[in-house]
């Protein structure tokens, strides 16, 4: 049931509108809509001008708690979402910032949430961890580790109950699969038969311990057959490879509600959060995982095959510079929430007799 992942060709295709050819005709990208692989370029540089800006602004102390960016992992959280529809439902660890850019949510209104704004996805309270946004279909950004896999195979079993054709994408990382939820919720999935497709990002690296020393099965994919689960490895770093294999496990969870597990593996160019320096990684691990970038490689191999010209290219990268400054400005010229709103979002609904005393209030 374990297998590696290959390209296959999609089912459909963009029509192009400018640039070179509208569509490859030999090479790797033969076949493909020369417009649509000109857009996941230009959300793969969106992505990385936006972390690189939230990288300075947590510097600046702009930005407060934790903070963990997807840079190097540009290529899965593309594939990634470009295989899901605008219903489907995205759970997703504390590493979300680029899956809420991908999945449609406004940079500008992203930046803010980082920015503790009431113009921010969760209002300013969630933060860098804790995007949510019902109309796009992301529920959550979760700051507790394998915190989302539960609550997202519920919404599976939500779905199946609704006789819905949603999928749900799960994301999480590589030292997740050890928590026992991951096992609980996978077991659950494949005795239910739930419409879930749950994606590990193996960037090497559970904080600063390698996946050989904290996984004796390292090779994650294969953890699926233990429940009789589907499961693949892809190449992360490749967003086509990422997009035909969540697009092919997407597609088959929405037609007979069979779960997968789908292994991405990927590279983390920094250190698990802003403030991690990565002093326990190898200069040999660091220098890998540049030559592995996937924007720095995907820009280099579509001006190979003709599909972009340099001057296309940085015309993509002004844009996206741009775009990532522009969210910035948005998320400064935003307002703080008001202190008396600090316990609005305690309970989802109304609770009597619950506590809004502040800090240094009375208690009687």
């Amino acid at each position: 049931m374990a297998e590696t992942a290959t390209r296959t060709k999609p089912a459909t295709r963009a029509k192009s509108r400018r640039g070179t050819a509208s569509a490859a005709k030999s090479g790797p990208f033969s076949g493909e809509s020369a417009e649509l692989l000109r857009g996941y370029f230009q959300q793969m540089t969106l992505i990385r001008r936006f972390e690189e800006r939230a990288a300075q602004g947590y510097t600046q102390a702009k930005i407060g708690g934790y903070c963990h960016l997807n840079l190097g992992e540009e290529a899965t959280v593309v594939g990634l979402m470009s295989a899901l529809r605008k219903t489907d439902l995205l759970f997703t660890n504390y590493r979300e910032h680029g899956y809420a850019l991908a999945k449609g949510i406004e940079p500008g209104r992203v930046m803010a949430e980082l920015y503790g704004r009431t113009t921010g996805t969760s209002k300013g309270w969630g933060g860098s961890m804790h995007m949510f946004d019902v109309e796009a279909g992301l529920l959550g950004g979760y700051g507790i580790v394998g915190g989302q896999i539960p609550l997202a195979t519920g919404a599976a079993l939500a779905i199946d109950y609704r006789d819905g054709d949603q999928v749900v994408m799960c994301q999480m990382g590589d030292g997740t699969t050890n928590i026992g939820a991951f096992h609980e919720a996978l077991n659950i999935a494949a005795l239910w038969n739930l419409p879930v497709v749950f994606v590990v990002v193996n960037n090497f690296l559970g904080m600063g311990t390698t996946v050989e020393k904290s996984s004796a099965e390292s090779e994650l994919y294969k953890r699926a057959s233990a429940y009789r689960m589907h499961g693949e490895r892809v190449d992360g770093n490749d967003v086509l490879a990422v997009r035909d294999a969540a697009t092919r496990l997407v597609q088959r969870a929405r037609e007979s509600g069979g779960p997968a597990l789908l292994e991405a593996v990927s590279h983390r160019l920094k250190g698990h959060s802003v403030v991690d320096p990565a002093k326990y990684r190898s200069e040999e691990s660091v220098q890998d995982a540049r030559d592995h970038d996937p924007v720095v490689n995907f820009r280099a191999r579509l001006i190979e095959a003709g599909v972009l010209d340099e001057d296309g290219a940085k015309e993509i990268e002004r844009l996206a510079q741009a775009d990532a400054d522009a969210a910035v400005a948005f998320a400064d010229d935003s307002p703080h929430p008001e202190v008396s709103t600090l316990f609005d979002y305690t309970y989802a609904t109304p609770v009597a007799n619950d506590s809004r005393r502040l800090p240094a209030d009375p208690v009687f």
